[in-house]
């Protein structure tokens, strides 16, 4: 996902962009390449990409390697919510595996299945959300295949066992391939309803009957 952010933002015509992240990819590279990440708006580590860990081709690490620009940092300064939001206008970008029509973000598990640590997802969602204009988007897929079956993303309730990486109470931007919308400030029948408009639309009426069924909307 972030090499395919980077992509899009290539030719979006936008300029001095600047890196605060957990994990600094090759997009990222392309981006200061081609001028449009310069740093020069930062209030922190002016004209610097800010990450905690690399992780992508040997050009990736070809340009870090002394690269005063390019600076790794522990996760406890990269990942503090209170270093993140004080850079202004911080659009966090994280992935999420499963959500329930009340904004809850599975990334961790599914169910009683491991899958990946919690990382800095919640921390840059709250980081961003406090920064001056700042705002949080968690992006994801609206259905994945399931042995040879498509199953959606957003649900009615999570599978039992899986672990919530960031509640609803911290979620703000939602984006699918079918749209995006803001659950901040929504009461559980506009978040549900919010949710539903951007799942896969052979899912829709499944969800909205389960939502209504389980008092999320009213009947």
């Amino acid at each position: 996902m972030p090499n395919a952010v980077c992509a899009q933002l290539k030719d979006a015509g936008i300029k001095d962009l600047g890196v605060h992240t957990e994990m600094l990819v090759d997009g990222m590279v392309d981006l200061w390449e081609a001028g449009v990440i310069t740093g020069a708006r930062k209030a922190i580590n002016r004209y610097q990409m800010i990450f905690a860990f690399a992780a992508g081709s040997q050009r990736l690490y070809d340009f870090i390697d002394r690269n005063p620009r390019a600076q790794s940092f522990p996760v406890d300064y990269t990942n503090l919510p209170e270093t993140i939001m004080r850079n202004p206008k911080v659009a966090a970008i994280n992935n999420t595996t499963q959500m329930d029509l009340e904004g809850q973000a599975a990334s961790e598990s599914s169910g009683h299945r491991h899958l990946t640590g919690t990382g800095g997802q919640l921390q840059f969602v709250r980081g961003a959300y406090a920064s001056p204009g700042g705002k949080s988007f968690i992006c994801l897929s609206s259905t994945y295949d399931k042995r040879g079956a498509r199953v959606s993303r957003i649900v009615p309730s999570l599978t039992p066992g899986t672990i919530v990486t960031t509640p609803r109470t911290d979620m703000m931007y939602v984006v699918s391939e079918y749209g995006m919308v803001n659950l901040k400030g929504k009461a559980v029948a506009e978040r549900a309803r919010a949710l539903i408009s951007i799942a896969h639309p052979d899912f829709r009426d499944e969800l909205e009957r389960e939502a209504r069924n389980r008092n999320l909307i009213p009947k």
